[in-house]
């Protein structure tokens, strides 16, 4: 079982940057871990860094993918922007930055759901 969900999760992020990509975001970087934090996906937009969380839900029973983006969840996704920002990203540390999700459903490109700006780093 577990198995089967990493490899949904990782066909819904590599969904998603494709998504991004054909709509001409820059991908640089994939799963970032740090102590404390993680961010699916982080892009460059026209000089914006982009940082992105991607939300697969295959039913509602526990409400959709945007309600599993909870405050806890944009408190690790900001923890990891800040450290990529202070280390691997640090050329990119004075650029505009925004944090956007990506909401599927299921797999279907037909019903990628794209917030930009989904929540703040306050």
């Amino acid at each position: 079982m577990q198995a089967e969900h990493l490899r949904r999760g990782a066909s819904a992020e590599a969904l998603a940057a494709a998504h991004l990509e054909s709509r001409g975001l820059v991908i640089l970087a994939r799963n970032l871990r740090c102590r404390g934090g993680e961010v699916d996906l982080i892009a460059s937009e026209h000089g914006c860094i982009v940082f992105i969380e991607v939300r697969l839900r295959s039913n509602g029973r526990f409400g959709g993918a945007a309600a599993s983006i909870t405050p806890a969840k944009q408190k690790r996704v900001v923890l990891a922007a800040r450290s990529w920002l202070a280390g691997a990203g640090r050329a990119h540390a004075n650029a505009p930055c925004r944090f956007d999700a990506i909401l599927l459903n299921d797999l279907d490109p037909a019903r990628i759901d794209w917030l930009r700006g989904a929540f703040d780093a306050d």
